[in-house]
């Protein structure tokens, strides 16, 4: 995840701060708990990208001496292969 915990949690607050100061959505429970439910969506779909790395990463490393032997840029091929699947799940990053 790139962005910092801090910076998630004030994202959330401000997400949070102006649904209600705008009257966008209706919220009959604390603020605070609201942005912990926000921050954690936040959190979660920063994630993806995470997970999609690490992934990506796992499936090359067990290639990493054919693409040597092939002189493979391994950087071009994690591109290659993290939009590969990123197009066939569907994903937003």
């Amino acid at each position: 995840m790139r962005l910092t915990k801090e910076f998630t949690e004030l994202l959330a607050k401000n997400i949070v701060r102006s649904l209600l100061d705008k009257e966008l959505i209706i919220w009959e429970e604390s603020a605070e708990k609201l942005q912990t439910i926000v921050n954690g969506i936040i959190t979660e779909d920063l994630m993806v990208e995470d997970r999609l790395n690490e992934e990506v990463k796992t499936l090359l490393d067990s290639k990493t001496e054919e693409y040597e032997r092939s002189m493979m840029d391994y950087g071009r091929v994690f591109q290659m292969v993290k939009s590969k699947l990123v197009r066939e799940r569907g994903l937003i990053l």
